[in-house]
């Protein structure tokens, strides 16, 4: 427990220690654009935030071959071949070099996706990839080598893009991720302690990493934000968050169903998922709003989720801490299903949860159509209800918008 919090330490701090000097070579170089009409920023705010991320990915994950019990995890040769740190800082270089040129210069959408798949298939390269898939009962899905470059390319480049399509607020990916990878490593030392599996632990070292880098850029990053991370760091904690899932899925499934409760070898499936619930969420219902207007995917809009929070009455911070909530939510309710025997109404009951805190969020917009006549006029575009496109938003949009260029 003690390298963990160690690695942490380590990578917050450098991070943190970084984000000055990124931000002062941002602003020489010109990777602080204009606000647009649908920035939720005022001021022109450098981006590039991810280039200290990355140095404190390296620093993280150095400093942990040099932890023994953490060293002896990550050079496991059924891991990887050995070789998990270098596969993350070459695919995380990748990745961070495809993200700083779309920052600085603008990047066509379909050429920053073929960078996002091959940075995905440089981890599947070094032999970061799903070998099977946890299937519900006692038997398990496994891969051929077509299936598992496939499907461990679409979890990672799905992943990085969740990650990116949510960072439109100061501090709202940073603490999404961050909140998500201390319900992944929570999950793998609950398994670890129980089956002393090495992948395992090295899902624990990994998201230590994680967690490290969006503590360490969170000071710089939170409302009023004096850097971005930009795509660069938005995909960056995406590939990585991705990484601690595909190394937390092929475990033994014969070990698991001995040593968790009624939802054993569903678990790990489901934790991605709980994790990252608000991230996917905001890129399913982004495509989906995009498409049904006759606009690309990749098109900019401020339809988001936390504009939609923004838009009844949340203040920003607010507005952020409610997603927090969300994640957190979510997240440690499946981690707590892990440990604990409970049924499944618990998950009945989280659902219902849900939905009353999305009740309480829209409290504002209720009592603005209540002050305007139940609707009927006075509360503005809202009150009104009507369905309206993407574009008609009024200026005051997202920070970053994914893959829009």
């Amino acid at each position: 427990m003690r390298e963990y919090f160690l690695i942490a330490l380590v990578a917050a701090a450098v991070t943190y220690l970084l984000v000055p000097l990124v931000r002062l070579f941002a602003i020489r170089i010109g990777a602080m654009p204009e606000v647009r009409d649908r920035d939720v920023h005022t001021t022109p705010t450098p981006r590039l935030g991810g280039l200290a991320m990355y140095g404190g990915l390296v620093a993280g994950l150095l400093f942990a071959t040099r932890q023994p019990w953490v060293a002896q995890s990550l050079a496991d040769p059924n891991l990887a071949g050995g070789q998990t740190v270098l596969a993350l800082i070459a695919a995380g270089g990748l990745i961070t070099i495809t993200g700083f040129l779309d920052d600085w210069w603008g990047m066509d959408p379909f050429i920053k996706l073929g960078g996002q798949i091959a940075a995905a298939g440089l981890l599947v390269a070094f032999g970061l990839y799903l070998q099977w898939i946890p299937m519900p009962g006692t038997a398990a899905l496994s891969l051929d080598s077509t299936l598992r470059t496939v499907i461990t390319i679409l979890v990672v480049v799905v992943a990085i893009n969740a990650v990116n399509f949510v960072d439109g607020l100061d501090g709202l990916a940073a603490g999404i991720v961050g909140i998500a990878a201390m319900a992944m490593w929570a999950y793998s030392i609950v398994l670890s302690t129980t089956m002393g599996d090495t992948r395992i632990n090295a899902t624990a070292a990994i998201t230590s990493v994680l967690i490290g880098i969006c503590a360490g850029f969170l000071p710089h990053n939170f409302h009023p934000a004096k850097i971005f991370m930009g795509d660069t760091g938005a995909m960056l904690l995406g590939l990585v968050l991705a990484s601690s899932v595909v190394t937390v899925t092929p475990i033994d499934s014969s070990a698991l169903s001995a040593t968790i409760n009624r939802f054993p070898l569903v678990l790990p499936l489901l934790l991605p998922v709980a994790v990252m619930v608000l991230p996917l969420l905001d890129l399913w219902t982004a495509v989906v709003r995009r498409t049904s207007y006759g606009m690309s995917p990749f098109a900019p809009d401020r339809g988001h989720l936390h504009h939609r929070l923004l838009d009844i009455g949340h203040s920003h911070r607010r507005t952020v801490l409610i997603m927090y909530a969300w994640t957190f939510l979510f997240g440690f309710s499946v981690v707590g299903a892990s440990i604990f025997s409970v049924p499944m109404i618990v998950f009945v009951g989280i659902v219902i949860l849900a939905l009353i805190a999305l009740f309480l969020m829209a409290l504002p917009r209720l009592r603005e159509r209540w002050q305007g006549g139940g609707g009927g006029g006075g509360g503005g575009a809202h009150a009104a209800g009507r369905r309206r496109r993407p574009e008609d938003d009024s200026p005051g949009g997202l920070a970053t918008d994914p893959m829009a260029g």
